[in-house]
């Protein structure tokens, strides 16, 4: 069996501040074994980069495009990038930094 990984780095639109997204995507990639992080942009994004097997980061994205209860997400821009394994765990970030 093939288990490609990717990493997937997506910024979600919409209701996504306040309500626990950021909470829950963590969640979500711990239970489905995918490393990276999940911050809140000065505009009002999500912002979050996903690395793992294919099958989990494109279910992780499909939640991404659900969000939590309370949430209204109203666009999921998806870049694909080239894997790192650069990450160890899944962790929420705090704070904005460009680059």
């Amino acid at each position: 069996m093939d288990f490609t990984r990717v990493r997937a780095h997506v910024f979600i639109s919409g209701r996504v501040q306040g309500v626990f997204f950021r909470s829950e995507a963590r969640q979500e990639a711990k239970k489905m074994g995918i490393a990276g992080w999940v911050r809140n942009t000065p505009d009002g994004k999500v912002e979050a980069v996903f690395e793992g097997e294919e099958k989990s980061v494109k279910e992780i994205i499909e939640f991404c495009k659900r969000g939590p209860p309370g949430a209204s997400v109203t666009d999921v821009q998806v870049v694909w990038e080239s894997y790192t394994g650069e990450f160890r765990d899944f962790e929420i970030r705090h704070g904005y930094r460009s680059g």
